[in-house]
């Protein structure tokens, strides 16, 4: 409590102290607003309210006026770096033009494409030119033969017109007609490999073409034909193979220039010179359409390839579960029931234990064909024949070895129906037999295979099982890939309880060649 008291009495005599003298001027106020104040807190001390009102209404005051100060601050800030913003924005393509930029690489695939040969190596930059290539050294090297002429020409003429006319302009001298004839040549010999670069050199060389050309050419405007074709080139260079932003830096420019050199002729030279720009432009989007459509086609074939793979395992998959499901189950309930079944005889116990061990060797013949696929990419392993409806007997047979009272009936036409038909109704009827196995052993079973038309129809009932048997957990594994087999041949499964506590599977398969999901093993 004492500390308090004295906290307190030391911020009353703080607040009670006078300001020094000029303090409102460090404050920014006024005589009359100061004194009004002191006027203020003279009325609030002879009023009685304590002196920390007054303090707070200072601070409140002079926070504000920060405040107000701050954000005059901010604002003007803001304003400048969004100038700056806009300037680097309307900069920003000539400086790539310029300076920054850089073209695209040329297409890595052509058509016409030959080999430098290896004597001719040291004498040239790269090992392979294209057609293109060539065309431009050649056309080069007639543009500068042709500028070099001209120049020659030019300069005699004004040679003799100045010997006539001493007021007229002389000749120049000749390395300036060299230098004029590598500006109109040079970007040519460029423009393929590096366009951008072709560009600068052109817009470096075109003052001495110009000057030249006004001086002793005296042509209007002052554009030789040979200075057009190159400029021209260059242009659709740079269009083709820039991006816009350069592009566009390097119209602006151009018209600029043909603006100062020649004001009666920018309209024409523009209009010339904006045809370039958008023929280049409009090959270069023809070009990324092009580029983007292969690649969506590249990854709709790499999609593809995974459901393909996708698929082919779903497939391996449905032919493991019916190969092990169903000889497993057989061979497990013959091992369980031949040695009852024996009763000590010797040659019965014999009997059996061979049928197992030809049930067994079955099942590993017909995972090696499955898994042969696995191993060799292009399936040729995969040359046994697969289980059709001339083998539904070999599988009544192992269910009756097993226990199981199964009773066969075929109506129709079975023979001649296409592969992937007859493997899955072998494997429907081989894993609906596998399901009585392990849900209803000792159980009668009825097995109906009947073609009407183009339809293949496929039925398998059984009763109440006399055994002990697997609780069954709802449809499994074994439900779904019928499902599935019958789905890819465009047909449909049904399967479900009867009433007497059996089981019934209903199957119809169309007897069609598919196009799609056909099955090879």
């Amino acid at each position: 409590m004492i500390l308090v008291q004295r906290a307190r009495s030391l911020g009353r005599s703080l607040t009670r102290r006078r300001p020094r003298k000029g303090s409102w001027k460090e404050a920014g106020e006024t005589p009359q607003e100061r004194s009004g104040e002191g006027r203020r807190e003279g009325a609030r001390s002879a009023t009685g309210e304590p002196a920390q009102e007054a303090s707070r209404e200072g601070s409140r005051k002079s926070a504000r006026k920060l405040s107000r100060e701050g954000a005059r601050k901010l604002s003007g800030e803001s304003a400048r770096e969004r100038s700056w913003a806009a300037g680097r924005a309307i900069g920003r393509p000539f400086a790539l033009a310029l300076f920054e930029g850089d073209a695209d690489p040329p297409p890595a695939a052509r058509r016409l494409t030959f080999k430098v040969p290896r004597r001719l190596r040291p004498l040239v930059p790269f090992t392979s030119y294209s057609a293109v290539q060539a065309a431009d050294l050649v056309l080069a090297f007639i543009l500068y033969g042709l500028m070099l002429s001209v120049g020659f020409d030019w300069n005699e003429t004004a040679g003799r017109a100045s010997a006539a006319n001493p007021a007229v302009h002389g000749p120049v001298p000749v390395i300036f007609l060299y230098l004029a004839a590598i500006g109109a040549s040079l970007p040519v010999a460029l423009r393929d490999r590096w366009p951008l670069a072709a560009w600068r050199v052109a817009a470096v060389m075109a003052p001495i073409i110009i000057w030249a050309t006004g001086s002793i050419g005296r042509t209007e405007p002052p554009y030789p034909i040979m200075a057009i074709i190159m400029y021209l080139l260059v242009l659709y260079s740079v269009a083709v193979r820039c991006e816009r932003r350069i592009v566009a830096g390097v119209w602006v420019l151009t018209v600029l220039a043909v603006w100062i050199v020649h004001p009666d002729s920018m309209f024409l030279s523009s209009i010339i010179a904006s045809v370039a720009v958008l023929f280049g432009y409009n090959v270069r989007a023809r070009r990324t359409a092009t580029s983007r459509l292969a690649e969506e086609e590249r990854r709709s074939r790499q999609a593809e390839g995974a459901q393909a793979v996708l698929e082919e395992r779903a497939r391996i998959a449905r032919e493991l579960h019916d190969v092990v499901a169903h000889h497993m189950s057989v061979i497990a309930i013959q091992a369980e029931a031949v040695p009852l079944k024996a009763a000590g005889d010797a040659a019965q116990l014999e009997a059996g234990l061979a049928e197992i061990r030809g049930l067994s060797l079955e099942a590993i013949a017909q995972l090696r064909q499955v898994l042969g696929v696995l191993r060799d990419p292009q399936g040729r392993t995969d040359t046994a024949p697969q289980p059709g409806l001339d083998r539904i007997d070999e599988l009544v047979s192992n269910a009756r070895a097993a226990g199981l009272a199964v009773v066969v009936k075929r109506s129709g036409s079975l023979g001649g129906q296409p592969q992937a038909v007859e493997l899955s109704a072998y494997r429907i009827v081989q894993e609906s037999l596998s399901n009585v196995m392990r849900h209803a052993p000792g159980a009668t079973v009825a097995v109906e295979i009947t073609r009407r038309g183009d339809e293949l129809r496929l039925r398998v009932a059984n009763g109440p099982g006399t055994g002990p048997h697997e609780a069954s957990g709802g449809a499994g594994q074994g439900l779904v890939g019928m499902r599935e087999r019958a789905a890819l041949l465009g047909g449909r499964l049904d399967a479900g309880a009867t009433g007497g506590g059996g089981f019934e599977v209903r199957a119809t398969l169309p007897i069609t060649e598919p196009t799609t999901g056909r099955e090879s093993a």
